[in-house]
């Protein structure tokens, strides 16, 4: 039965609300961006700035090293990314395509170790990579990444495989072709979106992340771009509110720009994997 009018009208408030409540840090953090200090302390703001300024940028850039953090922020997350589709590309295979107990027990323990709070897993990631030797280091940060990230990306990936008609397998098969060349030469070339999407959710996942950056990078100069960002808080929690947003704007960006090139493909793979499972 179709909602009546009023109904309708109700449903597009409520979305249009809701939408706004998403956009107000970000359009409230450009808008603080391009701000002078005089309309940052005024007490009547406005949403666009009437002396719009770059100053702030020059400052964040001046006050903390914005570039090496960033560069930091992308070695780790690039190689995370990597390290984890090449590890969870052949589970995923193993678990979509034999189906038994011990495949589904493992799908089930992926989705439930999604529900880890960040606390249970700080304390024995820091005691192995203090016995390692990684603490303040990239590598030791880039292990952390590619633990936090590999549920997920398996569980996507399942979803991606799973979408594979096996047929297409099993007639490479009676061509011939033996269970590598299949594996290369049919399923691979299929999957690749999927890995791609998954490669990128994972480059997110290390970009955005704090928590465990926070703990175990010890130096400025080892610390990722999110890390920094708090250097614009002063020892009394003031922000140095205009840089902070400059600063905060710039690290929002290749998140937003790599999950709209994704968002189409992030959806597909899990509600693939939501059906199939």
């Amino acid at each position: 039965m179709r909602p009546s009018r009023p109904a309708r009208a109700g449903q597009y408030l409520a979305l249009l609300a809701y939408l706004v409540f998403l956009a107000f840090p970000f359009l409230w953090l450009i808008s603080t961006a391009f701000k002078p200090p005089r309309e940052l302390a005024s007490l009547h703001p406005t949403w666009i700035p009437k002396d719009p300024t770059l100053a702030n940028f020059r400052q964040a850039f001046d006050e903390q090293p914005l570039l090496r953090a960033a560069a930091n922020s992308v070695l780790v997350a690039v190689c995370a990314a990597l390290i984890a589709v090449v590890i969870a590309t052949p589970m995923a295979y193993v678990m979509a395509r034999h189906r038994s107990a011990l495949s589904r027990a493992a799908t089930g323990w992926v989705v439930v170790s999604q529900a880890f709070p960040f606390v249970l897993l700080i304390i024995p990631l820091f005691l192995i990579l203090k016995n390692l030797h990684l603490i303040n280091s990239l590598p030791g940060l880039t292990m952390v990444y590619v633990v936090w990230s590999l549920p997920f990306a398996l569980w996507m990936l399942v979803g991606y495989v799973r979408a594979v008609p096996p047929e297409l397998e099993e007639a490479a098969a009676v061509d011939g072709a033996g269970k590598l060349r299949t594996l290369v030469s049919v399923t691979a070339p299929l999957l690749a979106p999927g890995l791609v999407a998954t490669a990128l959710f994972a480059f997110i996942t290390a970009w955005n992340e704090f928590f465990f950056a926070l703990v175990l990078m010890k130096t400025p100069e080892r610390q990722t771009l999110p890390v920094i960002l708090t250097h614009f808080l002063g020892a009394e929690g003031v922000a140095d509110l205009g840089p902070l947003a400059a600063a905060a704007f710039l690290a929002t960006l290749p998140s937003l720009v790599i999950f709209a090139l994704i968002q189409r493909r992030l959806t597909g793979g899990m509600l693939t994997g939501a059906v199939k499972s």
